[in-house]
């Protein structure tokens, strides 16, 4: 039985849900998402929430049931919210600067680093070495901020690169000196 997929979603007023052609549509404040709706999972709405139904309780319904509701809350919490990840960049030379569609970073390599941001993305850059990503879905959102992370991951000896904001970086402690 699959706890997450019979937890109802809540729809709050200002989000409109339509099901057309095997797909959910999410409508809000702050914009529009649409995702195919996979395994024929059922979902009624009623009284400003969705529950999820699934056809029988094989192995791959039980998932899909698990996974399309929490596709779902995810959607309706995009387009009231939205999601927001925030990336330090620490090192001596290190920064960042958003102009128009691209994100340049300066990581210490020969060369910059340049970024194309994609549709839907918001990114800025404060103090050049904060850089927030939002954005109304939670998979770019994320996708982007771990491939920007990916040019420079923290390092463990000096703690140098790019992290997630919070994010602790065990360090270690190197060579021993010649004594």
């Amino acid at each position: 039985m699959s706890r997450v997929g019979n937890a109802p979603v809540p729809l709050p007023s200002g989000v409109e849900f339509k099901q057309a052609d095997g797909q959910m549509q999410v409508k809000g404040p702050k914009g529009q998402l649409a995702r195919p709706i996979p395994g024929g999972i059922v979902i009624d709405v009623a009284d400003g929430t969705a529950t999820l139904k699934r056809p029988d309780d094989s192995k791959t319904a039980r998932a899909m049931h698990g996974l399309v509701r929490a596709l779902l809350a995810n959607m309706v919490k995009g387009v009231t919210d939205g999601f927001k990840r925030v990336l330090e960049i620490q090192g001596v030379g290190y920064r960042a600067e958003a102009s128009g569609k691209k994100l340049n970073l300066t990581l210490g390599f020969s060369h910059p680093v340049v970024m194309e941001i994609p549709d839907g993305i918001k990114v800025s850059v404060e103090n050049n070495t904060l850089v927030t990503v939002e954005g109304i879905d939670k998979e770019k959102v994320g996708q982007f901020a771990a491939d920007v992370r990916a040019f420079r991951p923290p390092e463990p000896y000096k703690g140098k690169g790019i992290r997630y904001q919070g994010e602790h970086v065990r360090r270690k402690v190197g060579k021993a000196g010649a004594a």
